[in-house]
């Protein structure tokens, strides 16, 4: 066991409580790994706000780790490794895992209701022998924390937050493909200008119009957004719904959705950091504040005022 600083959630929406949390060493196919950075992700707030079933300890992913030590049958990773957590993992022996189509791991695919670890359903971490809870695999609001080797991916050669911001890393990766035209469409103005470095060039606020969002873009776009796909990313209320009519689908349109955008964790994150290392994926510019550790709940107010794209919190301070 070993003695670290930890960010707990005690209740749900109440400021997140500094305690000191013991833990345990990795067991088999685990990975105890020391924290640097951790970036701040809306999910975070969203779980935070009591949508998630365990909630006395919480973390969501990022930033930069380096192993401490690990467990037996772990062979691909050393002590010393600079790694990347990720929220839902590859085994790469599943039936998923071996179809180019799916990134839906059997074995590692995010689980908001387990807080225990995969092995043998128990928790790595406690205070004063009371069992913490997990929080999707990754628990980084920790100064250490114990993954699953197959939600951790070495990159030595930087730190980087993989899980965007959703509406701005939208437009970024329209701008990468090569969008002409990007219309940003938000109820806080105060995004509009921020988003402008992502490419967006045209923005509409709902409440400033007298009519429905989709018929003043289809007045803008003259044609329309009759055709085209439309793709459904983030994560919602497990009750929200909504309807359509046969005959929007059979006018050429396309409805799909998406989970971590498709990549398959391991496979895709050397890929995407080859593309920060060209420059062709700009990150720096998702960063909009950086505050200790310590200070995380500041973190957190700024995430619910839309004040804040990614916050970076450093850990020890």
């Amino acid at each position: 066991m070993i003695p670290v600083a930890a960010a707990v959630a005690w209740k749900a929406g109440k400021p997140l409580v500094i305690e000191e949390v013991e833990v345990a060493p990795p067991q088999s196919n685990e990975v105890r790994v020391k924290i640097l950075f951790i970036a701040l992700c809306h999910i975070d707030v969203y779980f935070w706000e009591a949508k998630a079933k365990h909630l006395s300890f919480l973390a969501y992913l990022d930033m930069k780790l380096v192993v401490e030590s690990v467990g037996e049958g772990v062979t691909d990773l050393k002590l010393g490794d600079h790694v990347l957590p990720m929220f839902t993992g590859e085994c790469g022996d599943c039936h998923h895992c071996r179809s180019e189509e799916s990134n839906m791991c059997d074995l590692l695919q995010i689980n908001t209701d387990r807080g225990v670890m995969i092995n043998d359903g128990k928790s790595r971490f406690s205070i004063n022998g009371k069992p913490i809870d997990h929080f999707v695999g990754t628990s980084t609001f920790s100064e250490y924390t114990i993954v699953h080797v197959g939600c951790l991916e070495r990159s030595n050669q930087l730190c980087l937050s993989i899980e965007f911001v959703f509406s701005a890393a939208v437009a970024e990766g329209a701008r990468i493909a090569g969008a002409s035209r990007i219309i940003g469409v938000d109820l806080n103005p105060s995004r509009f200008e921020e988003v402008k470095k992502f490419g967006c060039n045209e923005f509409v606020n709902p409440k400033d119009h007298n009519k429905s969002v989709q018929e003043v873009i289809a007045e803008m776009t003259a044609l329309g957004v009759g055709r085209g796909v439309a793709v459904l990313v983030g994560v919602l209320n497990k009750d929200d719904a909504f309807k359509t009519y046969p005959m929007n689908l059979l006018n050429e349109r396309t409805l799909k959705g998406t989970f971590f955008e498709n990549y398959k964790s391991r496979t895709a994150i050397p890929r995407v950091v080859k593309q920060y290392l060209k420059k062709e994926l700009e990150l720096e510019k998702f960063i909009t504040h950086t505050v200790s550790f310590s200070k995380i709940n500041n973190a957190f107010n700024y995430m619910m005022k839309g004040e804040s794209i990614r916050c970076i919190l450093r850990m020890g301070e």
